[in-house]
């Protein structure tokens, strides 16, 4: 079976949309696409009728990559104001038969069949264990036998109303949301290896307009802060410095800045040709003003990840769009030391921080499968024979949750 899978992230600046293909316990990028968005802030839709407008339009040059029409992904949602706890859920095996996909799904379920989700809406339900007639717990316990099959599940919520009108916006779009994860879990599982998973750390996302801070243990997410301060906020520092225009203080970033001053050129010149005048600008006095903010960002994230967990921090993941400007690894170390490190995405097709999210949480909805001994294919088999690979080495409380965890609980 193909094992296809789409993830959507609906972010302030662009629309990013990812096809990957599981082959062999190995996933390829089939397309990707980055796409300018409207509507959207923070993940939350502020405009309907912008947003759909730009999820159409990134779908549309998606589905002209691959050749077949998209309809079915896995939602980032943002992780802002989410809200997280310890759940636990037991199950009976019948005749001590060997433990199954379908018992690992009785067990999530009944973990949160008994939650208030009233103002709340769950977005993950990640076991931390499973336990075998109150035995030595076991990360997955499929094959073995047991009488009894109890869990430790750390399930997380957020707030319905934005929650629904990013998915109303998805529908509106010819998109069925199939499952929904937050950004940072998605940008967990794009790094996510053996040694993480053993370990307390830390993933800073810089955004667009603000940035996110996620604590992982054992390779649960455990907390999350959201602080007010990204990349746009670069822009405006180049804008007023140098008297730019927004949509040239953008292009002067991403084309021209060095995030450490001492690496950039005092004889490289950017020029910026207006109808009246052609302004210049040096690159060291440039990135002067680029680092200091990228260092206030770095010292906020890092006092958030203090005040978040008094445990030791073992590694710590910088990604998003802006850790892609070059020296930044360079002033990460110096901000945060060598236990930090910059995201790099090796999948070919993917190969920028900005696809982070929505590459992760296709590995993320594989793994779920995996563990719950499930498969799933977004493309249809009408579509599969269309399909051009690319050259690679729900809006009611009562039947939301259904809706997106059904392939999970067979509901």
């Amino acid at each position: 079976m193909n094992n296809i899978y789409t993830g959507i992230d609906l972010g302030t600046d662009s629309i990013k949309i990812v096809v990957t293909e599981k082959i062999k316990d190995k996933y390829y990028v089939l397309a990707s696409v980055s796409s300018p968005s409207m509507g959207i802030k923070n993940g939350f839709i502020i405009d309907t009728k912008l947003a759909i407008g730009s999820v159409k339009n990134a779908l549309r040059q998606i589905n002209e990559m691959l050749g077949i029409k998209i309809t079915k992904a896995i939602a980032c949602v943002p992780p802002k104001d989410c809200k997280m706890d310890i759940v636990v859920g037991t199950t009976n095996i019948i005749d001590y038969n060997e433990i199954t996909g379908e018992d690992i799904s009785n067990v999530l379920l009944d973990a949160i069949k008994g939650q208030d989700f009233t103002n709340e809406e769950l977005v993950t339900a990640m076991p931390i264990n499973f336990t075998i007639d109150n035995n030595k717990s076991v990360n997955d316990p499929k094959g073995l036998k047991g009488s009894i099959l109890d869990a430790r599940v750390v399930i997380s919520t957020t707030a319905k109303e934005p929650l629904y009108r990013l998915l109303e916006v998805l529908k509106l779009s010819g998109i069925e949301t199939v499952d929904i994860a937050y950004n940072s879990v998605g940008d967990y599982y794009s790094i996510k290896n053996k040694k993480y998973d053993e370990l307390v750390g830390a993933i800073i996302n810089i955004g667009e307009i603000s940035t996110n801070i996620s604590v992982f243990n054992k390779g649960i997410q455990i907390k999350n802060k959201l602080i007010p301060i990204g990349s746009n906020n670069v822009d405006k520092d180049i804008a007023y410095a140098f008297k730019s225009k927004s949509t040239d203080s953008r292009k002067i970033k991403e084309e021209f800045a060095v995030a450490l001053s001492s690496y950039a050129d005092t004889n490289d010149i950017f020029e910026i040709k207006n109808s009246e005048e052609v302004k210049e600008i040096n690159q060291v006095n440039l990135s002067k003003v680029v680092e200091a903010r990228i260092r206030e960002i770095l010292k906020l994230a890092k006092n958030e990840i203090k005040n978040l967990t008094n445990r030791e921090i073992r590694y710590i993941i910088i990604t998003g769009g802006l850790s892609e400007m070059a020296g930044f690894q360079y002033l990460v170390e110096q901000e945060l030391g060598f236990v930090a490190k910059v995201c790099s995405l090796s999948a070919m097709g993917i190969r920028h921080n900005k696809f982070s999210s929505c590459y992760g949480i296709t590995k993320y909805f594989d793994k779920k499968l995996e563990l719950r001994g499930k498969q799933y294919n977004m493309i249809n088999k009408e579509d599969m024979a269309s399909l051009l690979y690319v050259d690679s080495s729900i809006t009611n409380n009562e039947n939301m949750l259904s809706r997106v965890f059904g392939h999970f609980f067979d509901s």
